[in-house]
């Protein structure tokens, strides 16, 4: 409709400017007949007043008058359209015997009926079903490797993670979504190996104390005078005393690993050190802390980190433990030497995998757990740090190290991912 009527005004603005021409020649008698035409407008007559026809161009010339209609003495011009002429009506004067001047041309034959919106709805369907055609064409292409890549997903089960999907060729969105995926199984095979180990060894652990419990128990049952039933409390309450460690060192693995972020504080770590240091038995401590040392953390989960270092120091020190909080590059740097045996250089990163004991460490403490330093560098992660073993003249040296914090909460920071802890424990 909107062609239609682009091209009925088109037609019918050149006949009222070919009109008002001749209408003002025939104003001043200077009208010739026949009337001459230029261009498409084609159709001219001068008619009076009883629709004579005074003067015509040459296609007009053996036509009555071309459409019996006068316009107003007050408007003047009047265009008409018909099925056949589109014209324009001119009022020469306004007196009413004025002549009326006539110009138009008949219809182009895609203007006559409805040919025009036939042929366009046609061509409008056409299009509409060649685009449709090529983009559902297009679309399947583009979404066979999608279904390629839902039918690989769908037979990967957490019984087998080996599969991975088929990577396209290609640099396009589908193929940098299989590798996306392809890298996502990864690390979830990933996790869920580590898990599936850790469970083991967690069943393993487990198993011997218990089975040791229950062997123990047994027989004092079958022979209840023939044991020292006493001792046989004692050695079950030492059992229990491993058991429970454990247990409680697998719920705080299990808080950490949750992802659920301890509320953080900026903490002075001499006075954090100090505190562990003389609150707690054993060999002798000695702290040499810098002043304004601070550290932006878990109160909690530092304490736990500085008391197992401490802790682990004296139950292998000789005659005392040194711990020094310095800040160095940035860092919080809190050192904890003992003056013992030390830790051979093929065991230090051993004794932070989870239930690993070295012999030293489970004779002077039979009720460990072996996650102690699992947990304390996994902490160590957490806080955006690290634990480390260093060289040390005499004994083992432990080295924490956090980032330093000026400021107070609550821009003191959020806590790093959990997953960026290393699955490892010590003893």
């Amino acid at each position: 409709m909107a062609i239609r009527s682009t091209s009925e005004n088109w037609v019918l603005d050149r006949a009222e400017e070919v009109a008002g021409q001749w209408a003002a020649a025939a104003r001043t008698n200077r009208l010739p007949d026949p009337i001459p035409t230029s261009g498409k407008i084609d159709l001219i007559q001068a008619v009076d007043a009883d629709g004579r026809v005074l003067a015509a161009s040459t296609a007009a010339r053996d036509r009555p008058a071309l459409a019996q209609v006068r316009p107003s003495a007050e408007d003047r011009l009047e265009r008409v359209r018909d099925a056949s002429v589109a014209l324009v009506a001119i009022r020469t004067t306004p007196e009413p015997d004025a002549q009326v001047v006539l110009a138009g041309l008949e219809w182009p034959s895609y203007l006559r009926g409805y040919l025009l919106e036939y042929v366009l709805g046609a061509a409008g369907i056409l299009l509409v079903g060649l685009i449709g055609w090529t983009s559902w064409t297009r679309m399947g292409q583009t979404l066979r490797p999608v279904a390629a890549v839902r039918t690989q997903l769908a037979q990967i089960t957490v019984s087998d993670l080996s599969l991975r999907v088929p990577v396209p060729d290609g640099h396009d969105e589908i193929a940098m979504l299989v590798r996306t995926a392809n890298q996502t199984l990864d690390r979830l095979d990933e996790a869920v190996t580590q898990q599936r180990r850790f469970a083991s060894t967690t069943a393993h652990e487990l198993r011997n104390p218990i089975a040791a419990l229950r062997a123990e128990l047994e027989d004092t049952l079958a022979h209840p005078d023939e044991v020292d039933q006493l001792g046989t409390v004692r050695s079950a309450l030492s059992v229990t005393d491993r058991l429970e460690a454990i247990v409680g060192d697998l719920l705080v693995l299990a808080h950490l690993q949750a992802d659920d972020p301890a509320p953080r504080e900026r903490l002075d770590l001499g006075a954090l050190v100090t505190q562990e240091a003389t609150h707690t038995e054993g060999m002798p401590v000695t702290v040499r802390a810098e002043p304004g040392v601070w550290a932006c953390g878990s109160r909690i989960q530092l304490i736990r980190v500085l008391g197992n270092l401490v802790a682990n120091a004296r139950r292998h020190a000789e005659t005392g433990v040194e711990v020094s909080v310095t800040s160095a590059g940035g860092r919080a740097v809190v050192a904890v030497c003992d003056d013992g045996a030390g830790i051979a250089p093929a065991d230090r990163a051993r004794v932070f995998e989870r239930f690993v004991r070295l012999a030293d460490g489970r004779r002077r403490d039979s009720c460990g757990s072996g996650l102690g330093l699992s947990i304390s560098r996994d902490i160590a992660h957490n806080h955006g740090g690290t634990l480390e073993i260093e060289d040390s003249p005499r004994g083992a040296r432990f080295v924490l190290r956090l980032p330093h914090s000026d400021r107070q909460p609550p821009d003191c920071g959020t806590p790093a991912s959990p997953g960026g802890a290393s699955a490892r424990s010590g003893p």
